[in-house]
């Protein structure tokens, strides 16, 4: 009984979710707007932890007091706008995440944008992947935009449905996320501090997986390794160390298992299936290949420079 309390619930339509929250159906099947100003949207009904097979964009307007970046906690008292793509968990291993009630959320089916270009750029954007304490701080002027285009949607959801009117909501669609996108890069400049002390601290992580041998037991450190001991979400530390350096997580990683294997092939002995051993690759092959693609050199090359 209690592993069938703890399985999260599935909903697998719009109109699934309006029935466990109250609401009317949807005027449409694909696409739903929920104005918790002028519709009282009782979130507390619906399941703790759960599985949407659609899109979620919602506006909260005040976040769970301190927000937590990597190894810090930073006051942020305005709200924000959370993402969640389909298939995903929301809700579990957050005492907050049912008490906190967002004011607009809209859910888009994933057919809702079929045949439209939108339909694959809409996975390319990063923030659907972030986690709850990733979600984007919204200045006043940013809110006041957020809103108005949440209502431009709410209208346009409203009106008499015609040949246009998907195109029309697509067009608004991709302009919250194009806003969502600039607003969340205003978020990482602005957060320099932060970020640069995660990146000190993401070297130090690397540099100690290699020092402490991890690499034999563990293999090469992987993003998801990385972003688990800085408490953040693959998707916000590739875009966080994209926007400081260029280069996201895996390069990251990468340029790492560059600079430890010169380290290894100028000062040791070991020959490159070693040190590709010691590096926490499987296969001698896939570190020459790697190493050749980034130094235009292969192992036994490159030691040869030094002789």
């Amino acid at each position: 009984m209690k592993k069938e309390e703890d399985t999260p619930h599935q909903f697998d339509s719009l109109s699934e979710a309006h029935r466990a929250l109250g609401l009317p159906q949807p005027k449409h099947p694909l696409i739903s707007l929920l104005n918790n100003t002028t519709t009282r949207v009782e979130f507390s009904q619906s399941p703790r932890a759960h599985v949407l097979k659609f899109y979620k964009i919602s506006y909260r307007p005040k976040f769970s007091g301190k927000i937590r970046y990597g190894q810090g906690h930073y006051d942020f008292d305005e709200g924000g706008l959370l993402f969640a793509a389909p298939n995903q968990l929301i809700g579990a291993g957050d005492n907050n995440e049912s008490r906190e009630c967002s004011l607009y959320t809209l859910l888009i089916h994933p057919d809702f944008l079929w045949n439209h270009p939108l339909a694959k750029k809409i996975k390319q954007y990063g923030f659907f992947s972030y986690a709850s304490n990733e979600g984007l701080h919204l200045s006043d002027q940013e809110k006041a935009t957020i809103i108005s285009v949440f209502l431009m949607i709410e209208e346009e959801l409203n009106s008499r449905i015609d040949d246009l009117s998907q195109d029309v909501i697509i067009s608004q669609i991709e302009l919250l996320l194009s806003y969502a996108d600039r607003f969340y890069k205003r978020q990482f400049i602005t957060r320099k501090a932060v970020s640069s002390n995660l990146l000190q601290q993401l070297e130090g992580i690397l540099d100690a997986y290699f020092a402490n041998k991890k690499s034999l037991g563990e293999g090469i450190p992987t993003v998801q390794y990385l972003a688990q001991t800085l408490n953040l979400s693959p998707s916000y530390l590739s875009d966080m160390l994209r926007s400081l350096t260029g280069q996201n997580a895996q390069q990251h990683i990468h340029q790492k298992l560059i600079e430890k294997a010169k380290e290894k092939l100028s000062t040791t002995s070991l020959s490159v299936s070693e040190v590709a051993y010691e590096l926490g690759f499987e296969h001698p092959q896939s570190f020459s290949k790697l190493f050749k693609t980034k130094t235009n050199l292969s192992p036994l090359e490159f030691r040869r420079s030094f002789n």
